[in-house]
């Protein structure tokens, strides 16, 4: 496969973290919209973005894109596309999600029979058939159409990105695997310094801060659809990607992660879950109350899912909830605390106004990523001696 554009799809409001992996990977950004980031790759940067990338929900092979008003206009267009270059006579393929914004095309099942007719007869030519079998590889279409423009691609990935494999059990209120990553990325915290959270639930984000702590590729223990896209990708290529990504693996490192819930049960299972991560080493969980949050060490981090309202806790203990966290991290002089909730009420009772305030859509619900910054630790200045 030559050089392909690729489209990973990521929260909204999170493009720029995802912008920056993409590039850190070696691959140059196409173009960025709300809620995805398009970047040019091959065969390989197909396998590499997979198993690499921890804040994109999933990576779609872009077929093609172009503007249609009319139902006419998208059979049309969509019949031009070069689908038998990507999909083989065998291969079973079907239009999975469409999703329409300010568009005049807005009924998704209309969208999906319609480009599915449209696939089937532009294949029907090419390989002179009358008739699908569709008994071989899966081949998901997924498009969207924004403001009449319509973007097509062919879903990689297969289940979402955020199931890294490692979570069998889950707290009420998880929060997704990449938007957790995310959140840490948008963080100054980096490996040496202490993180702690102390709402972990099922324990996402110090999981999280685990693996990118101990570079950990967050797809390296479970599969993709496009493993069996043979005709595409060389085995050879997954093959590699994983070695890569095992010779990357140090997960011998000297690190303080912490992981506090007053649910012992919900402890438990964060525990697992880190087992099955293979960082349960790498992390601290206690059972704890949040009014008993308190560390030894200076500039420490702070970063948390609190309740807010909308699933876990009613709306009427979080106040006494966010001002009894608030009080725990004034103790706490020297930290830093980053927290993503949709309780309008957080710095009032929280007592501070957040240094910076960053809106993020966590699914359907509007959320906010508060930042409470404390002061930088003081420059070391002893310099180690020469061996």
């Amino acid at each position: 496969m030559k050089r392909i554009e690729l489209i990973a799809p990521c929260h909204f409001g999170l493009e720029a973290v995802l912008k920056r992996e993409i590039i850190d990977l070696g691959y140059d950004v196409s173009s960025v919209e709300d809620g995805r980031v398009m970047f040019w790759g091959d065969a390989e940067a197909i396998c590499r973005a997979n198993v690499f990338l921890r804040t994109a929900e999933r990576v779609l092979l872009k077929v093609g894109s172009f503007q249609a008003i009319t139902y006419d206009e998208l059979f049309e267009k969509t019949k031009a596309l070069p689908w038998e270059k990507y999909i083989p006579k065998d291969g079973k393929f079907w239009v999975a999600k469409a999703a329409s914004v300010k568009s005049k095309l807005f009924s998704p099942s209309d969208i999906q029979s319609i480009m599915k007719k449209a696939m089937v007869e532009r294949m029907k030519e090419h390989y002179d058939v009358e008739w699908f079998e569709e008994t071989g590889a899966s081949y998901p279409v997924r498009v969207f159409l924004m403001k009449d423009m319509v973007t097509i691609g062919i879903d990689t990935s297969g289940v979402s990105l955020h199931k890294r494999g490692y979570r069998q059990l889950s707290s009420k209120a998880p929060i997704t695997e990449t938007l957790a990553a995310a959140l840490i990325m948008l963080t100054p915290w980096k490996k040496d310094r202490i993180f702690v959270d102390p709402f972990c639930g099922s324990g996402t984000f110090p999981i999280e801060a685990a693996m990118i702590a101990a570079n950990i590729a967050p797809g390296m223990n479970r599969s993709f659809l496009a493993e069996e896209w043979t005709n595409l990708i060389p085995k050879k290529l997954w093959y590699d990607t994983i070695d890569e990504a095992n010779e990357m693996v140090r997960d011998d490192i000297e690190v303080d992660i912490q992981g506090y819930d007053i649910d012992g049960d919900v402890i438990r299972a964060a525990r697992q879950n880190a087992k099955e991560a293979g960082v349960d080493h790498l992390i601290h969980f206690q059972e704890r109350d949040v009014k008993d949050l308190r560390h030894p060490k200076k500039y420490g981090f702070i970063v948390t899912n609190p309740p807010y309202g909308e699933r876990i806790e009613e709306k009427k203990n979080l106040p006494s909830l966010y001002k009894t966290f608030g009080e725990s991290f004034k103790k706490l002089d020297s930290w830093s605390a980053f927290m993503i909730t949709s309780f309008e009420d957080t710095e009032r009772y929280f007592g501070r106004k957040a240094d910076k305030n960053r809106k993020i859509y966590n699914g359907m619900l509007k959320t906010y990523f508060y930042q409470f910054n404390g002061p930088k630790p003081p420059k070391r200045t002893d310099k180690k001696e020469e061996a």
